[in-house]
């Protein structure tokens, strides 16, 4: 918690509160513009390289305009990452020559860099860049979800083909089990704000369409990662309530919630095709799941495989040998990465985890991004036991939040920056 002399420390520190330089407003004023289009554009999935990808290259141009600088608290994050992409690197031995595997592993080190490039830049005037995140991030999914439902239904011509198939909605994404996860944060921060403050209508429509594209993407995984996310959000929106009323409100905005999803879910079961969906893709095991070449034995070949490749097999090996990729981003940790790649991934999660836990209770302007960010991730580390996510770009966003609100908290409770006022950079007016 910020104690009286971290208040002390504000108040010696007038230099903090002087007005910008002209130069340096328009620089950050430029950051938050690239950033905005950069996160606008990250739920364009379904070709390779994306735009989001040659974005991000022009938001790191965008951050050496602006002065951002290496964040010596997120040195751990950089050097964990830095090992598991070594040892990737490494493991290209036993697949040299071939194009793909190259690019996998250009892949993993540009999502490196874009973690820790995120990081740097929530560490200071976190504000104003939060919620930038915020807005884009809602924005664009709430947008593509749209489109996953009217391709879903068919709402408009060849609407069908672009943005749903086998009768699942995808959005701008190739395939439906990364749409669901990456609607999941943004779901959860407009959640956070109805439970904790005041119920817009505007939120409420806006949660309304997540939902609706999230339960059309029929993504098992998703559907367990958004249920272990909303749980893990209630729990700390109670914990970290400023007085009991607030905690009461919590409480009961949580128990309507529950009650008005439950009954969102019984209507659009009534219609025979998504109830039809809904009963196949609701059952515990799949036949893809069992029988020679099902899941689960793959994933037991798999264990055997990593005990005998100490390096890593190489991108696609497994894949190429078995026929089936084996489904777990832990086993592929092992598999792609070899042992030291796969305990380096380990330890990254260890350490975010830690991080969070250590600064999401402070209490500053972006504790709910914090909290929202930890909920997600949490989640999203369940998923990875049936799905790989090694290389989802919003698991990097996230990792990038949680690493650099945790330095923003860290720089705080020191008296480094002075958050912007509330009234125009809060979570409440974003």
């Amino acid at each position: 918690m910020i104690t009286a002399q971290d208040i002390a420390i504000h108040r010696a520190a007038p230099a903090l509160h002087a007005p910008r330089a002209p130069a340096v407003a328009f620089t950050e004023r430029l950051l938050l513009m690239v950033l905005f289009v950069t996160v606008l554009a990250s739920s364009v999935a379904f070709i390779e390289p994306s735009p989001h990808d040659a974005l991000m290259g022009v938001l790191a141009v965008a951050c050496l305009i602006a002065g951002i600088r290496f964040e010596r608290h997120v040195a751990l994050l950089f050097l964990l990452l830095l090992v598991w992409n070594v040892a990737g690197l490494v493991s290209l031995l036993n697949v040299a020559g071939m194009e793909q595997t190259t690019q996998y592993a250009g892949t993993s080190i540009y999502l490196m860099v874009a973690a820790v490039l995120f990081a740097s830049l929530f560490a200071h005037n976190t504000m104003p860049r939060i919620v930038t995140v915020r807005a884009a991030y809602v924005l664009t999914a709430t947008v593509i979800s749209v489109a996953g439902i009217a391709g879903y239904f068919n709402i408009f011509p060849h609407a069908h083909d672009l943005f749903a198939t086998y009768d699942r909605a995808l959005g701008g994404f190739k395939d439906p089990n990364v749409f669901g996860p990456f609607l999941i944060w943004p779901a959860l921060v407009v959640i956070e704000r109805m439970l904790a403050r005041r119920v817009h209508l505007a939120d409420v429509m806006i949660v309304g369409v997540l939902l609706l594209a999230l339960m059309l993407s029929f993504s098992r995984g998703a559907w367990f990662h958004f249920a272990v996310s909303c749980v893990v959000i209630m729990i700390l929106a109670i914990a970290t309530a400023a007085t009991d009323g607030a905690r009461m409100r919590i409480v009961a905005m949580s128990v309507v919630a529950i009650a008005v999803v439950a009954t969102f879910i019984v209507f659009a079961l009534s219609f025979d095709s998504i109830g039809a969906m809904f009963k196949e893709r609701a059952q515990l095991i799949q036949s893809y799941d069992v029988g020679s070449g099902g899941r689960f034995l793959l994933q037991e070949m798999a264990l055997k495989e990593l005990l005998n490749y100490p390096l890593g097999m190489g991108p696609f090996e497994f894949s190429r040998v078995y026929g089936l990729q084996q489904h777990n981003v832990y086993l592929q940790a092992f598999l792609v990465y070899g042992w030291a790649g796969g305990m380096a991934y380990l330890t990254l999660l260890a350490a975010t985890l830690w991080t969070a836990l250590r600064t999401m209770f402070v209490r500053t302007p972006w504790q709910p991004y914090l909290i929202c960010a930890f909920a997600a991730f949490v989640g999203e580390i369940l998923e990875g036991f049936v799905i790989d996510t090694d290389h989802w770009r919003h698991f990097f966003l996230l990792l990038g939040m949680i690493w650099g609100l945790g330095a923003a908290t860290f720089n705080y409770t020191r008296g480094v920056q002075v958050p912007a006022p509330a009234g125009r950079f809060s979570h409440v007016g974003a």
